[in-house]
């Protein structure tokens, strides 16, 4: 509902008195995400709120170069705000290209619809409004806009993506400006300095276009990305933005985020919530328990939990032994499993599987579980460590196969992605135990604390098992893994494979859910490859991370869920 306006944005107020007569009046480019409004451009700043007002349904539309932003805000003060971002500059006369390149990754121009594809998903995981894909397809040769992607030289990933913009192609600017706008790299990338290499690379490319000066916005408490760009030589400049007020810029113009004291897996439901109008209110930050109420109806939430599964399905899958049991007895296929009794009993399943993985019957997050034990020894510091957690333990016979979480919402499969270990890439200087350290606090970094990689036994060993030491110093771009068992909490990585699903294994973890008798959960299965009907099901998560699978609609239907009746269905 349009908020009613203290003044018309109609009005004319005292036009801007040097407009130069090469720029284009009224200016706006159509950016995918949004639109890029130039208010040097407007004679009537009235007309330009006005246009600002006029911002489509899922969209963040920019107002850049604002001169009076006080008078703006003053004609519309329920609808548009000031943004909270400063601005900085790079002037290209004076900037140096850097004299080393980074590593393990190459940059270069959007040239398909699989890397639009890729981008559009990008942005979704980075939490930004993703232009459509046709938008980047039918814009990938643009003089006016320029799409930079950082590529993996190995695997092929896109790991980033920046858009440039062009003022003088924009509005035939005299200034000879450019603009830098939704930078994003993969939060799960491994290599370092892909920001840093994808601002340089945009700079030498206006720098080349014998542009005069590159802008770009940033978040004024973004101290990390603020650091970043003045290293490069960035200075901050008067200049002030305006923006509309929608439910994605809530938390810039009311001052606070009622999620931020939250995790990530906490935050996406809440967004979701408070994007189609639904009341939060966070019971317990620390515990994450949160409340949603519409209509007369309330739900207490922790992360995916809801007062929607019961207790008994809560226990089935917080005891690892009684969920191997209700789904074999229910005709799924899961591999052979016992709880130690004695030493003599574990090493005889030992020997007659020759590799086995050891977890405590209770607990979550990757903790205490051991994968691929194929030796006396090992076996017996990986019960050791799993009585840590839980006097229980459990040994599994291991299964070889991709790691695949499906994540089931009511009677329908939502996600699936395959998870991967933590590894790291050697540089021929940094040792390993340096390179899990870096790889850890970018982990770490990129998803609030959730996953890091411990330096504890079971990181050692694995280590150890591929022939090297934490003191080892690997060769350039060499990967190693350094961790068996892929948890995101340990240093894993995620990937969505929601599109190859098998039809035998999207119906397995739907019979699964049903087994157990739960409304939303996330089925671990390992399979030989995602497009092929053999599988294993070793566990099911009650609390799945939701935010570990954009850009799939994890968190929408989960509320729709909750609150049926603010489901909102779209064919886009």
């Amino acid at each position: 509902m349009r908020l009613e306006r203290r003044h018309s944005p109609s009005v004319n107020l005292q036009a801007q008195p040097h407009l130069d007569p090469q720029m284009h009046k009224n200016a706006v480019v159509d950016c995918g995400w949004g639109r890029l409004m130039f208010a040097q451009t407007f004679e009537d700043p009235g007309q330009l709120v006005a246009s600002l007002c006029d911002e489509k349904p899922n969209r963040r539309d920019i107002v850049l170069y604002t001169p009076d932003p006080h008078v703006a805000v003053s004609l519309a003060p329920q609808e548009v705000f000031l943004d909270p971002s400063h601005t900085f500059r790079l002037w290209l006369d004076r900037y140096r290209p850097a004299h080393l390149r980074a590593r393990g990754f190459t940059i270069r121009l959007m040239n398909s619809r699989e890397d639009a594809e890729a981008v559009h998903n990008l942005y979704i995981r980075r939490h930004m409004v993703p232009p459509k894909t046709e938008f980047l397809v039918d814009h990938r040769a643009s003089r006016l806009m320029t799409y930079l992607l950082a590529e993996d030289a190995e695997t092929g990933q896109i790991l980033g993506i920046v858009m440039g913009v062009d003022h003088k192609s924009a509005f035939g600017d005299p200034e000879l400006g450019t603009s830098l706008w939704a930078l994003a790299v993969d939060p799960q990338a491994s290599v370092p300095g892909i920001g840093q290499a994808l601002v340089r690379h945009l700079a030498e490319h206006y720098q080349a276009r014998g542009r005069a000066y590159m802008d770009l916005s940033v978040m004024h408490d973004n101290t990390q990305a603020i650091r970043l760009y003045e290293k490069l030589g960035f200075e901050r400049v008067p200049v002030f933005a305006l923006k509309h007020k929608n439910p994605y810029n809530e938390p810039l113009f009311t001052g606070s985020d009622v999620g931020e004291q939250l995790n990530p897996y906490a935050r996406i439901i809440i967004r979701e919530a408070q994007r189609r109008g639904i009341y939060i209110e966070v019971l317990d930050p620390e515990g994450g328990y949160f409340e949603l109420s519409f209509g007369g109806r309330s739900i207490v939430c922790r992360e995916s939990l809801s007062e929607l599964t019961s207790a008994v399905a809560m226990s089935r899958c917080d005891d690892k032994a009684t969920t191997h049991r209700v789904l074999r007895q229910a005709g799924l296929r899961v591999p052979d499993q016992i709880k130690i009794g004695n030493d003599q009993q574990a090493l005889e399943f030992l020997e007659k599987h020759r590799a086995v993985v050891v977890k405590p019957a209770r607990g979550e997050q990757g903790a205490g579980i051991s994968v691929d034990v194929r030796d006396a020894d090992a076996l017996r510091t990986a019960i050791d460590e799993a009585r840590k957690l839980c006097d229980v333990v459990i040994l599994e016979q291991y299964v070889d196969g991709d790691d695949l979480r499906i994540i089931v919402i009511g009677t329908a499969v939502v996600a699936a992605a395959v998870r991967k270990p933590a590894q790291i890439i050697g540089n021929q200087k940094d040792s390993v135990k340096t390179l899990i350290e870096k790889q850890s606090r970018r982990r770490a970094a990129a998803t609030d604390g959730e996953s890091t990689i411990p330096l504890d036994q079971e990181t050692d060993r694995c280590v150890r098992e591929a022939g090297y030491s934490l003191d080892s110093i690997l060769e350039e771009n060499q990967r190693l893994v350094v961790r068996k068992a892929a948890n995101l909490h340990t240093g894993g990585t995620i990937h969505d494979v929601t599109d190859k699903l098998h039809p035998t294994l999207r119906q397995a973890a739907i019979d699964a859910a049903q087994a157990i008798d739960i409304p939303v959960t996330g089925l671990d299965f390992i399979v030989p490859a995602v497009d092929q009907p053999q599988y294993a099901i070793i566990e099911a998560n009650e609390r799945p991370g939701l935010a570990n699978h954009e850009p799939q609609p994890t968190a929408e239907r989960f509320i729709d869920l909750l609150f049926p009746q603010t489901a909102v269905r779209t064919d886009e």
